[in-house]
């Protein structure tokens, strides 16, 4: 299995969104931190398949900013910010993407849009941690169940 491979993680659930006692957030961090050495690994969160949903993306800054040593960031797609270029750097600059639950189907959808499904492949072939839980996870699957 080659190096970009074995960084794609799907978690399922779990991690800062339901109050756990931190240990997958930790494992994360500490899987790009042999990417990033002694430096705080940057994580991005894709809130997407939440439609960017404001609470969700409060509970992931407070945990990331106050409980973890990393660089949290956040891009939202439904009130987009960036341009084409600044999105990409967003995107390739990270450690870790960790991708959010939500709709599956609307996530997918957004992304295409926007070309982050590209954006993301790009990512994971540099080596960048793809994670998420919920529709967060069956993102990086060919196939899975949805409700």
């Amino acid at each position: 299995m080659s190096t970009s491979a074995q960084r794609q993680l799907a978690l399922l659930g779990g991690g800062f969104s339901t109050d756990d006692d931190g240990l997958l957030d930790d494992w994360v961090l500490s899987l790009a931190r042999t990417r990033t050495g002694s430096a705080p690994p940057r994580i991005c969160f894709l809130p997407t398949a939440s439609g960017d949903a404001a609470a969700y993306i409060d509970r992931f800054d407070d945990t990331f900013r106050s409980r973890h040593d990393c660089e949290p960031s956040v891009l939202p797609l439904f009130r987009r910010e960036l341009d084409d270029e600044q999105l990409r750097a967003q995107l390739l600059g990270q450690d870790v993407v960790y991708v959010g639950g939500g709709n599956t189907a609307n996530m997918l959808a957004v992304w295409r849009v926007h070309g982050v499904d590209r954006l993301l492949r790009e990512a994971h072939d540099r080596g960048v941690l793809l994670c998420g839980i919920s529709a967060g996870a069956n993102c990086w699957a060919e196939a899975s169940h949805r409700s």
